[in-house]
């Protein structure tokens, strides 16, 4: 039974502490779904040392650390966009970005752009059912699908090529980050076969039996 601490957009003090190793030493795996600094996602997974895996936001920037100089990707983790990786018995995948609202911003796709990203990843999705007889356990992203956690404005709805692939190769979980939560509001959501989970700003999930807590 894994548990992963899942991560995303805001850093959480209570875990940006020296109390981390004590409070998550369970924890079998480390997800990320963007938009947090690489010194957090580097402290965590030093801290933590197990497996860990992320995907970019589209407000994922190199970061200056003083004296060594500008960290480009945060050391430690595995960069999944557009691939599948086996951590165990675990199968998990993960897709970048956010709808594209600037001509040129980094991590940014139009819906046609990601609907070839999701496009690509369906050999290996396929090759997972034959093989192992599920397409995937955990699929990471960084915006919702669409309608599902998502917001109305351009910057914040959903992909609707997220959506497809959940009616087609439905994982068992997509995590995935973007849209903060600062009210009520749901967070987790069945959709058919798939759990979604909006893990703002973290979250403990057992891939068993669902969400454990929220991490605030």
């Amino acid at each position: 039974m894994a548990k992963v601490l899942a991560l995303s957009d805001r850093v959480v003090e209570t875990i940006y502490s020296a109390g981390i190793r004590e409070r998550f030493s369970d924890v079998d795996l480390l997800l990320s779904c963007g938009d947090l600094p690489y010194s957090y996602l580097e402290y965590v997974v030093t801290m933590l040392s197990v497996p860990a895996f992320y995907v970019h936001g589209n407000h994922d920037r190199p970061e200056y650390i003083g004296q060594d100089g500008l960290l480009e990707e945060p050391g430690g983790w595995v960069n999944v966009d557009g691939r599948v990786v086996q951590v165990g018995s675990l199968l998990i995948a993960g897709l970048e970005g956010s709808p594209r609202y600037q001509p040129r911003g980094k991590y940014q796709y139009t819906e046609a752009e990601f609907r070839w990203k999701v496009l690509r990843l369906v050999p290996w999705l396929l090759m997972n059912r034959v093989f192992y007889g599920r397409y995937l356990d955990i699929l990471i992203t960084h915006a919702p699908p669409r309608g599902i956690h998502d917001g109305d404005d351009l910057t914040h709805r959903g992909f609707a090529a997220l959506r497809w692939l959940l009616d087609r190769f439905p994982p068992r979980y997509l995590l995935h980050g973007h849209k903060h939560v600062y009210r009520p509001q749901a967070t987790r959501t069945r959709y058919r076969e798939t759990v979604v989970i909006n893990v703002y700003p973290a979250a403990l999930l057992d891939i068993e039996s669902g969400l454990r807590s929220g991490v605030r």
